[in-house]
């Protein structure tokens, strides 16, 4: 039987890294798809199934109090008690970094006491996360004798603190039971919390201040004070840092599946969040820096000054379009995370972030430069390339990084080494950052660098550019013969606001972007409607991913093109609303016009610090901040 990626829309999630819990909508975890509590990469429980008198409550209402929180109101039906509801239970999920608990509160209206069993059975469970993306079934539940079990080593423990239940064990699963008696016109309470430690994981919950929700000026709509609440409560919820250096706080990726370190993820996140902090700039810098890589080796794709891809506590095996990936625990397969480091470092440092905090990282800053030189451009022709050597690798290393991203117009797939046009963009933007910064702490080579990006500039506008019947634009990549990848795709809009652009060059860009075959009035797609490969729910080629849309929207702002990226931001808004305020990290291309609300890609993660992050681009285009 083949084995399919679970989808994850119309689940529930609380989350607080390196803890996550993800159940029905109704908040019964079932032994079913991705649902299951989870601590780092693995999953420790994978069913949670409450009863009331040995019944499923029936359920009314979820109620989102934060990333950290659910309330989950049932009615409890009683016999003779007439036609109103008079019973009503209270099923509050929390999650921290140390573990998830549950609070049980039944109220009742009754004018007469009511005896009542709760009982909660939890299955045991030790799946690694790479298995359950995959969509294979959890192994027997744990046979457990005790309240307290491992489930890597002796270092990686679970304790569950039943509180006031009866405990039994039976066939792998513990059932926890409550009888209560509720007073007339009274209530009562359980609850359990479970315990998670794991010794052994490279990433932990972090130390250092929490973000808060910014002040939002005066706007007539009041939306987007519940976007930023809630993107900030999520954020919040994917703070973590490095288990030998807990002050260097990161965000990671997003939950279920990459709550880790993702360079490119990070950086992008933590760079639309500069308004809102520039501590966790900083932090986010140091965390990459400390990892940097510092010899090349082909396995891992590390080079001298890169900034890494991803890291997981170990090998990281998985299929992709019938190819096996293997990705050892620290990963350097990105082309782009090198470049944005420095974009961040520059715009932190524009923004306020401390001399304290940049001079040591100026070292790192040099040897990132360097990198963009010596090992980026793999071929010298004087743009950043990407090509998997090692067999094992991601075949495609941009943010577009599933297999089948980068396509010619007519839908046939480009052959490596692909150069991605938002890469140079990144690449000059990068290289007079790094010129500015050299030149202001009275370092060597600005000169150097500001040539280097002239030079791209340059190079950029002789190959990259294509035409059809509405115009000139950016391709999407040049491929392995050094053609012009024809693809009309969201990627020439992380352009706008780099400088690699002249103004009339950056007016052909947005008016493409905000033609109706790009922007579904929702957000950019991934490719044009007119692509052979287009399809609403394909991954990078039909969908519309909630950063990708932000970052354009952040570049129209930095370019002067106001309306626009207003245009954009109340697009990006409407899809929040439609997602109950928290962005998703890629929902459908269908357009607007033709849906009463967006439409889910069903395997998108919620949340997505990027995704969450471009709040703060929606405000800011919206006159909110």
């Amino acid at each position: 039987m083949a084995h399919l990626q679970p989808f994850l829309h119309d689940l529930t999630g609380v989350f607080s890294a390196p803890v996550q819990a993800w159940s029905d909508p109704h908040g019964q975890i079932r032994r079913d798809g991705a649902q299951g509590i989870f601590c780092g990469d693995d999953r420790v429980i994978s069913s949670t199934l409450l009863t009331v008198g040995g019944t499923e409550p029936d359920w009314v209402s979820t109620q989102v109090v934060s990333g950290q929180e659910i309330r989950f109101l049932s009615l409890v039906r009683v016999e003779g008690a007439g036609a109103d509801p008079l019973v009503q239970l209270t099923r509050t999920r929390t999650a921290t970094a140390q573990g998830v608990g549950e609070r049980l509160r039944l109220d009742s209206a009754l004018d007469a006491p009511l005896p009542v069993e709760l009982a909660c059975t939890l299955l045991a469970d030790s799946t690694p996360m790479e298995k359950v993306k995959s969509g294979q079934e959890a192994g027997a539940p744990l046979a457990l004798e005790a309240l307290r079990w491992t489930w890597r080593t002796g270092d990686t423990v679970a304790h569950l603190d039943a509180g006031t239940a009866d405990v039994t064990f039976e066939d792998g699963a513990v059932t926890l039971t409550w009888r209560l008696t509720v007073a007339a016109g009274g209530s009562a309470d359980a609850g359990f919390t479970l315990h998670l430690h794991d010794a052994g994981a490279p990433m932990v919950a972090p130390a250092g201040r929490l973000l808060q929700v910014p002040q939002v000026r005066h706007t007539r709509d009041r939306r987007i004070g519940h976007l930023l609440t809630r993107s900030v409560s999520d954020l919040n919820g994917l703070r973590m840092a490095a288990a030998d250096n807990p002050s260097a706080t990161f965000l990671a990726a997003g939950a279920p599946w990459f709550f880790t370190m993702f360079g490119r993820d990070s950086l992008i996140a933590a760079r639309m969040l500069l308004p809102l902090s520039t501590d966790l700039a900083g932090t986010t810098l140091r965390a990459l820096a400390a990892r940097q890589g510092a010899v090349s080796d082909p396995s891992s794709a590390e080079q001298p000054g890169k900034i890494l891809h991803e890291v997981r506590r170990g090998t990281l095996q998985f299929e992709e379009g019938g190819t096996g990936i293997v990705l050892p625990p620290v990963y350097y397969g990105t082309i782009d995370a090198t470049p944005l480091w420095i974009i961040l470092l520059h715009d932190a440092w524009r923004a306020g972030l401390g001399d304290d905090v940049v001079l040591p990282l100026l070292d790192p800053l040099e040897l990132a430069l360097a990198w963009l030189r010596d090992f980026g451009d793999s071929d010298g022709d004087g743009f950043l390339e990407y090509l998997d050597t090692s067999g094992h690798g991601l075949a495609n290393q941009g943010w577009k990084d599933s297999g089948d991203s980068i396509r010619w117009h007519d839908g046939s797939l480009a052959d490596g080494p692909i150069a991605l046009s938002e890469v140079q963009g990144y690449a000059y933007e990068a290289a007079m950052g790094g010129a500015a910064l050299l030149e202001a702490f009275g370092r060597p080579g600005a000169t150097a660098w500001r040539s280097y990006a002239a030079s791209l500039a340059a190079r950029f506008r002789q190959q990259f550019w294509c035409s059809d019947g509405a115009g000139s634009y950016p391709a999407i990549a040049l491929d392995a013969q050094k053609r012009a990848v024809d693809g009309v795709t969201s990627n020439m809009g992380h352009l706008l606001g780099t400088g690699i652009l002249t103004g009339e060059e950056e007016a052909n860009v947005v008016a493409r972007l905000l033609g109706p075959a790009m922007f579904s009035g929702y957000g950019i797609r991934t490719v044009s409607t007119t692509n052979g490969g287009y399809w609403p729910t394909r991954y990078h080629a039909g969908s519309v991913w909630s950063h990708d849309t932000g970052i354009i929207i952040g570049g129209m702002l930095r370019a002067g093109f106001v309306e626009a990226a207003a245009e954009l931001a109340n697009g990006l808004l409407d899809a929040a609303e439609g997602f109950d305020w928290r962005l998703p990290e890629l929902f459908s291309g269908h357009a607007a016009a033709d849906v009463e609300r967006p439409v889910p890609y069903p395997a998108s993660c919620r949340p997505q610090a990027w995704a969450a992050a471009s709040a703060v681009p929606i405000a800011q285009a919206l006159g909110a901040l």
